[in-house]
């Protein structure tokens, strides 16, 4: 069979069969974590992307390949989550550059998109690294290249972007040492190799129940993407009419707990769930379910999630007082600004222009951040990672004149970045890369300097604080000479495993001992799931052993994933 162009109807249905494919196949692509620590979420986060792409081009009824890409470039950006999401939606918006205005797609054009959707996809990263979902896609768009160039044939084309994608990805641990010594490929350039994938089946007439047709219910990934977008559209809304009033999201600690007393099944958790209300996400792994949906009972998810495990964490938000609060801070009459100026400075400006944005999950390190001076919050982290648009949302709520970003996740940098360069309000970024570089930043911030200062004199705050954070492993694994047996407590100090054990505390103490240094004068212990009081006073009594002229602070954090974070300053 010889295809030689692409019409809407066939691009679409790539689109949507490759959506479909990172949906299933998120779980597998989360497990290829270098790390065996329980925050594998780049298959999550290239899943939930791809979902907002697709529904983007569902929702635009052009017969214009070119106007479709554009609208999958579009839905992409707007839903990148992590690094991984972020760098997707720049290969296709390099496509949609590359397909503007074509009413359809020829080998060539094909071709000609997949480079141009590799040259954008470098140079939005700053240190493009080899062995990662970049090396996939330049090789694979390479060999679609040489490939256009003595047939018309769109089948063999995709045929040589999705057969190279392969190659390029089994290429990806002898490109990266790292990934060859714990013995995985690329999680970024798995997910990569499945869109191609998804894209050679359609073309290939290869459509069958498993990855061409797109099944919602799954995970309901079109209510998620409404989900996420609550708070934007919330604004139209008039209180009385939000049938479900409380954003409720859990994480369930499966098989974990005292009240435990049902075996985990997704059906039988969801459908009840279903019941409850509306924009319904489920989304679990073997060890842990999370969950978000409109309601008027949390108490009852709450309980339904209590059958099958512990609560790791818990959020409920009531959207008619939120929605309440959005309509009277729209009211130019009694503004946050306007209110800031009545009550200010006495010269009619507010006492900062300044807001500042932290980006974390747990109510203790959301109170310690507020009490620092951040704010704004944006729910998220190592489980979670927001959106461009989440952030972005978050910018344009402030109603300030301008504003900082603390990401506190290396991971969530690019989709901060994109986030700044899509609203009209100027926004900096400060690359803080765990909650202690961010805790730290805070301390160089001062309301009566510039953006740009500020700016400065935090960032250059990050290299004065170590970071710390311990887990338990989910596998067992060796890295850099370390054995790690499932369910042992690691220590990870600034990105370096350096500790193992079976006792959290031991691991926690052993850990610090590894980061202190002749210049050390401040711990900051921050416990949350999986530890509690009691144990974070032994932490600190085995740290006050090893040196007694330490001072050493004790907060709840209420994080999820580490039982304790860490800093050394």
């Amino acid at each position: 069979m010889k295809v030689t162009e692409i019409t809407s109807t066939e691009f679409t249905a790539m689109v949507q069969a490759a959506s479909n494919k990172l949906n299933k196949n998120a779980d597998f692509i989360n497990s290829l974590n270098v790390f065996p620590v329980p925050d594998g979420d780049t298959g999550t986060n290239m899943s939930l992307s791809l979902a907002s792409g697709y529904k983007y081009v569902n929702e635009d009824a052009s017969a214009n390949v070119g106007q479709l890409a554009s609208s999958l470039a579009k839905g992409l950006l707007m839903g990148a989550r992590g690094n991984s999401g972020v760098i997707l939606s720049q290969i296709f918006r390099g496509f949609s550059k590359s397909t503007e205005g074509k009413q359809v797609l020829s080998a060539q054009d094909l071709a000609d998109a997949f480079v141009a959707g590799t040259e954008t996809a470098y140079k939005s990263v700053m240190k493009p690294t080899e062995g990662t979902i970049l090396t996939v896609i330049r090789l694979a768009a390479q060999a679609g290249k040489k490939t256009a160039a003595s047939t018309n044939d769109i089948i063999a084309v995709m045929d040589a972007v999705y057969e190279n994608s392969q190659k390029a990805l089994k290429k990806t641990p002898d490109l990266l040492p790292v990934l060859k010594q714990v013995g995985v490929v690329d999680s970024g350039g798995q997910g990569l190799m499945f869109v191609l994938e998804a894209f050679d089946d359609v073309l290939n007439g290869r459509i069958d129940e498993e990855n061409g047709e797109y099944q919602p219910t799954d995970a309901e990934m079109t209510e998620m993407i409404d989900a996420a977008h609550h708070q934007s559209v919330q604004s139209k809304l008039n209180p009385d009419d939000i049938v479900y009033g409380y954003c409720t999201q859990i994480m369930v600690r499966i098989g974990k707990g005292k009240e435990v007393d049902r075996k985990f099944d997704y059906q039988t958790f969801y459908d009840y769930l279903a019941k409850l209300g509306d924009s319904l996400l489920v989304v679990n792994d073997e060890e842990i379910v999370k969950v978000h949906v409109h309601t008027e009972h949390p108490g009852k998810v709450l309980a339904w999630g209590q059958e099958f495990g512990d609560l790791a964490t818990v959020k409920v938000d009531n959207m008619r007082l939120q929605q309440e609060t959005i309509i009277e801070n729209d009211d130019p009459e009694d503004s946050p600004i306007q209110k800031a100026e009545s009550l200010g400075n006495g010269q009619g400006q507010p006492s900062s222009d300044t807001a500042i944005i932290s980006i974390s999950s747990g109510e203790g390190l959301n109170k310690l951040f507020k009490s620092l001076g951040v704010s704004n919050i944006v729910n998220g982290g190592q489980t979670m990672n927001p959106s461009t648009e989440d952030i972005a949302n978050a910018i344009e709520n402030t109603h300030a004149k301008q504003v900082i970003i603390l990401p506190n996740n290396s991971n969530i940098f690019l989709a901060a970045e994109q986030a700044a360069k899509v609203v009209e309000i100027p926004t900096v970024i400060v690359h803080s890369k765990t909650i202690s570089q961010g805790i730290t930043a805070m301390l160089g911030y001062n309301p009566d300097n510039s953006l740009d200062d500020n700016r400065e004199a935090m960032e250059d705050n990050l290299s004065t604080v170590k970071s710390g954070q311990v887990t338990g492993a989910i596998r067992d694994t060796s890295i850099d000479g370390i054995n790690i047996k499932k369910n042992q407590f690691m220590g990870i100090a600034d990105g370096k495993i350096v500790s193992v054990d079976d006792d959290l505390v031991t691991s926690t103490v052993s850990m610090v001992q590894k980061m202190l240094d002749d210049d050390s004068e401040a711990i900051t212990i921050i416990w949350g799931d999986g530890a509690n009081e009691q144990l974070a006073e032994q932490v600190q009594a085995g740290i006050a052993k090893l040196d007694d002229e330490l001072e050493i602070e004790v907060h709840e954090g209420d994080q999820p994933v580490y039982p304790f974070l860490i800093s050394v300053e």
